[in-house]
């Protein structure tokens, strides 16, 4: 439970708001940002003004102590995670979110075993997509009816697109990013 059930699929998907206006520090830190209360009161200010649902928000915002969300995403203090490297290598939200636009109270859309995590780095060319589509919810993975455009060339297939963005933003080797050390340090 939430101090506010916050919905992402009407923020997202009804309103169309970027996952980085809330999640400021997703492109720059390792960590993706819990938004200030400000942020919901940019706002909230002027629409839902009286709702009773928000007041845990309005008092926040009166008092300057901040909401204390539950995170639905906690890895392991032993596991070392870092958001900018995944977005910024081309690792899509909801590739390990899931379908958040859709989902009107957020929850775990994995178990986060390590297999999870795994399967990405043993073969991450399944997986990337151009940075420009990184917080695009409903990005899809080129094919025949679907090609992907990038740097002027046509891609119809996710290994040729996820081999040339591999070697676009300088993955490190999957020897290297399976190393254990790679997430625990």
């Amino acid at each position: 439970m939430q101090p506010v059930p916050f919905s992402h699929q009407h923020h997202v998907s009804g309103l169309g708001i970027d996952c980085r206006y809330c999640h400021t520090s997703v492109e720059v830190s390792s960590f993706a940002g819990i938004p200030p209360t400000k942020t919901c009161m940019n706002c909230h200010a002027q629409i839902w003004t009286d709702s009773p649902m928000l007041e845990p928000v309005r008092e926040s915002f009166r008092s300057g102590t901040a909401l204390l969300w539950v995170r639905a995403n906690d890895l392991p203090d032993y596991v070392y995670f870092d958001h900018s490297i995944h977005v910024n290598k081309g690792v899509g939200c909801n590739d390990c979110h899931g379908p958040v636009d859709r989902m009107p109270l957020m929850f775990n859309y994995q178990t986060w075993l390590m297999e999870s995590c795994l399967n990405c780095h043993r073969e991450p060319q399944k997986y990337l997509r151009p940075r420009s589509q990184v917080f695009n919810m409903r990005y899809q993975h080129p094919g025949v009816r679907h090609p992907v455009y990038e740097d002027g060339r046509m891609f119809t297939n996710q290994l040729a697109l996820g081999t040339y963005l591999s070697r676009k933003y300088h993955l490190r080797s999957v020897q290297d990013i399976t190393s254990c050390y790679t997430c625990h340090r």
